[in-house]
């Protein structure tokens, strides 16, 4: 008989973080991807050198308090139906 693996499969999601600015709109928008698990724990994260352009995000969220570093904010606005979310 064969034995079926009863591990199992880690799920990471794909997210795209926006770092804006709502009060100097002169400020450029930081972009960072991050690599979460099905708990909401992050795996990996990544600064990108610019705004991506093809929808490969699971979820698109964004701050606009103009804080510079992700570990930095409070509180991040979800982004449905985003141009840069994969569509379902």
């Amino acid at each position: 008989m064969l034995k079926r693996s009863t591990t199992k499969r880690k799920v990471t999601r794909k997210i795209l973080v926006i770092l804006s600015n709502r009060v100097n709109r002169t400020q450029p928008p930081r972009h960072l991807e991050l690599l979460s698990d099905e708990d909401g724990n992050i795996l990996k994260e990544t600064r990108l050198r610019g705004a991506p352009t093809k929808p490969i995000y699971d979820e698109v969220w964004e701050n606009d308090e103009g804080r510079t570093e992700f570990a930095s904010c409070f509180r991040f606005n979800r982004k449905y139906g985003h141009k840069l979310q994969k569509p379902k």
